[in-house]
């Protein structure tokens, strides 16, 4: 791992255990192994480490949202598998999702990066699936942005609930929630 993932490693992790207001440059530096000097190569401003930290834990999302996406299926194969995806990247990657769920309305987050899409244009993916649905007749009218945040909600809210062990996950959960959250959004 080079210095630069070490710092943005240690900032999500500090940020994950203490909160964004809490993380100083010194424990970034005790955490990460690593002298002022080295951070400043990388960094210019805790702003700047936080947008870097933000914009890694966006693609690593974007790229979970699109494994096995095929654009030819269903809708509603479509929708389980984007929401499907968006769980599992929960489930595998929390102090990244927590991260992007508490602070993407943030102003510590720029808002270009707030507005960036990964490499997949995953958002874009989305909002278009929401977008047929609707012409279709399928899905409720709604503003697609609306649509697209109750359903990142949804997920959102589970996972909270998961990660303080409120309850299980298991295959049988995973089923109820991916129904519960297409029901959610039909007509």
């Amino acid at each position: 791992m080079s210095k630069k993932q070490d710092i943005m490693t240690a900032t999500l992790d500090l940020i994950d255990e203490e909160g964004l207001q809490s993380v100083t440059f010194s424990k970034i530096f005790k955490r990460a192994n690593v002298g002022s000097g080295t951070m400043y190569n990388y960094f210019a401003n805790k702003e700047e480490l936080v947008n870097a930290v933000y914009k890694e834990a966006r693609m690593l999302m974007g790229d979970y949202l699109m494994r096995d996406y095929n654009p030819e299926a269903s809708l509603y194969e479509r929708f389980r598998c984007l929401q499907l995806n968006r769980l599992q990247f929960g489930i595998r990657c929390p102090k990244e999702f927590m991260f992007i769920d508490s602070f993407s309305y943030s102003p510590y987050i720029s808002p270009e990066l707030r507005a960036m899409d990964d490499a997949h244009n995953s958002r874009d993916v989305i909002i278009s699936l929401i977008i047929e649905g609707q012409k279709q007749g399928i899905l409720k009218e709604m503003d697609s942005h609306l649509c697209h945040q109750l359903m990142h909600g949804m997920i959102a809210s589970i996972l909270k609930g998961y990660y303080v062990k409120k309850y299980p996950m298991n295959e049988l959960q995973i089923q109820q929630i991916m129904e519960a959250s297409w029901k959610a959004i039909l007509v």
